[in-house]
């Protein structure tokens, strides 16, 4: 039990604790920085520049340890590939941010759904829900007439697609969004240990849970960096360990 939970938490904490420390410089040399002078908008309160994209060590800490820890298979390549281009995405984003402008969001929303029918495809579904009349509905069973799919797939997609701009709108308070998503892999992580014995999916909701708290570190307020949109790719595992805890 502490190889599936405590080892992956403190590993990824460390690990992301220390790239984003080591990041930082290099977020700054590249022009990450959200500068209040530059980029006006109401909810800002810092009065100084801070560092943005603090997606990418948060994502890479996560990607370190599941490459340690986890036997890679198609569909866990898949959904790290689909992070992957949300990251990308992302800190181009957090590029022309910094310079007062912005992708289209209509190209994020794109971009979005790409991130989701690749997880989809890799055979992340929504196969079945509690019927609130008792029962239970097999969502894998019923298929959308004229494209035969399955609706759980449509379901599965909606909510990693929702979960990637939810979270996303968390993330104006410092300290805010990684204490949302630690606590949330955390719950996530036992449930996956509870209901239905995944260890795999548990160790991922651990390196989640433990890289979002190394994350937190620098982000708590006075925040010493922002998540910046790049960190879409880490509300995209959330969202697919969620539906692999059942």
């Amino acid at each position: 039990m502490l190889i599936v939970t405590l080892l992956p938490f403190i590993l990824s904490l460390c690990i992301t604790a220390v790239l984003t420390w080591l990041l930082l410089p290099l977020i700054k040399k590249y022009g990450l920085i959200d500068d209040p002078k530059l980029h006006k908008h109401p909810g800002i309160i810092h009065t100084k520049p801070i560092p943005r994209g603090g997606g990418l060590p948060f994502f890479v800490g996560i990607l370190f340890v599941s490459l340690i820890l986890l036997p890679f298979n198609t569909q866990l390549s898949a959904i790290f590939l689909a992070s992957a281009i949300a990251l990308i995405v992302g800190l181009i984003d957090d590029k022309f941010n910094a310079e007062s402008k912005d992708i289209s969001p209509y190209i994020r929303f794109l971009v979005n759904i790409l991130c989701a029918t690749i997880v989809v495809g890799s055979g992340v579904s929504i196969s079945f829900i509690t019927n609130p009349f008792g029962g239970i509905l097999h969502l894998d069973t019923i298929l959308i007439p004229l494209l035969n799919i399955p609706i759980g797939d449509v379901i599965a997609g909606l909510w990693i697609i929702w979960v990637m701009n939810m979270l996303n709108w968390s993330k104006g308070v410092d300290g805010q969004m990684p204490g949302i998503v630690a606590i949330s892999a955390l719950v996530i992580g036992l449930l996956s240990l509870r209901f239905t014995g995944g260890v795999i999916d548990a160790q991922l909701s651990f390196i989640i849970a433990g890289s979002a708290v190394g994350f937190l570190i620098f982000n708590f307020s006075p925040a010493k960096i922002f998540p910046g949109y790049g960190a879409t790719s880490v509300y995209l595992l959330l969202a697919v360990v969620s539906i692999f805890s059942g």
